[in-house]
């Protein structure tokens, strides 16, 4: 029995080492056509859907919370950055890449910009 415990712990371990936490906010804006005192032109992006992938694979796709907050476990590498509908021409997701670190937990702030003017 103390074996295969062994080998769970062994695995654990590893699996946390080839796989990294990436957390952060997403904003979006500008949210009006005319920026004002005291009224933000950015807004969290609540309810957005983030897409990431890796060799043209999607390796998951998260839903960003009320406050603009989104948390993902990721195997480490590097991944594109996109929503899942293809946005109008001009306007996307900022940065579109993130590099996730096994083992560690790495911020990511992303921006998606309405193309409102």
């Amino acid at each position: 029995m103390s074996g295969t415990l062994e080998r769970v712990t062994v695995l654990v371990a590893t699996l946390v080492l080839l796989t990294g936490n990436l957390h952060g906010v997403v904003m979006r804006g500008p949210i009006a056509p005319v920026c004002r005192v005291g009224m933000p032109c950015n807004g969290p992006a609540r309810g957005a859907v983030l897409v990431f992938s890796r060799g043209g694979r999607v390796a998951a796709r998260v839903t960003v919370g009320l406050h603009g907050r989104y948390t993902v476990r990721l195997e480490a590498g590097t991944y594109l950055v996109r929503r899942p509908v293809p946005p109008r021409i001009g306007f996307g997701i900022r940065p579109d890449r993130v590099r996730v670190v096994g083992g560690a937990s790495t911020r990511a702030d992303f921006f998606i910009d309405t193309g409102i003017r």
